[in-house]
């Protein structure tokens, strides 16, 4: 499956490279974007997991800046 969401309060593409690493290491993630300029995420995963791993992403996200979040 694959999914696109809008972000808030993502400031740096640094951090949003630094997030798009994290995630991409997550178990069942197929492909992962974070785009700093559009302000968009991007996850492909495994279907029966999905929910799980966008959740584990979120909390990277709110990790590395803790402003930012993924709106679901």
């Amino acid at each position: 499956m694959k999914k696109s969401y809008r972000m808030e309060n993502l400031e740096c593409a640094h951090c949003a490279a630094k997030m798009e690493k994290a995630i991409a290491k997550l178990a069942g993630v197929k492909e992962v974007t974070v785009n700093f300029m559009a302000q968009r995420f991007i996850l492909e995963a495994e279907d029966d997991r999905f929910a799980e791993i966008l959740e584990q992403a979120a909390v990277i996200c709110r990790k590395v800046e803790p402003d930012c979040r993924i709106v679901f």
